[in-house]
């Protein structure tokens, strides 16, 4: 009888053993995979609607290299239209300019943010083209009145 409390008191022993053992082969195996992906080091595929067969795969750091340099050469929507007002305030009159800023943030809503630095740039350029006291005539409540305060600052 000793012989045999003795046998299985090693199995048990053993067995304590060999669990954690056991436990982070189990967790390595699962998180590992996920580890691999999330650090960029497989592979990343795309389709190529070109039918050109060449760059058919693009590693990770492609991709993220790609992006970064399509973000520096594009400019930012608010940066567009304020270039494109400028344009037609010089080609037209401010008050198209202020009726097209107008229309732009009603139609897009995330450019409401930009749209009092717009019309403070609009002001601004009004007073070089047209001067003071006719710039100010063209001002309206566009933008909580900013084209009024771009044309007050230039005249300082």
């Amino acid at each position: 009888m000793k012989h045999s409390a003795n046998h299985s008191t090693t199995q048990r022993t053993r067995r304590g053993q060999g669990g954690p053992a056991r436990r982070i082969g189990r967790s390595l195996a699962l998180v590992l995979p996920v580890v691999m992906v999330l650090s960029g080091t497989l592979a990343v595929t795309r389709v190529n609607w070109s039918g050109n067969p060449s760059d058919s795969v693009l590693t990770a750091s492609d991709v993220s290299a790609a992006q970064q340099s399509s973000h520096r050469a594009a400019k930012a929507p608010q940066e567009v239209l304020r270039d494109q007002l400028l344009t037609e305030l010089q080609e037209k009159d401010p008050g198209v300019a202020l009726t097209h800023l107008q229309a732009a943030v009603n139609g897009r809503p995330s450019l409401a943010k930009h749209c009092s630095s717009i019309a403070r740039a609009l002001g601004r350029a009004a007073v070089r083209l047209y001067g003071p006291s006719r710039a100010q005539s063209y001002s309206r409540p566009v933008c909580d009145t900013s084209f009024a305060s771009g044309v007050l600052a230039a005249r300082g």
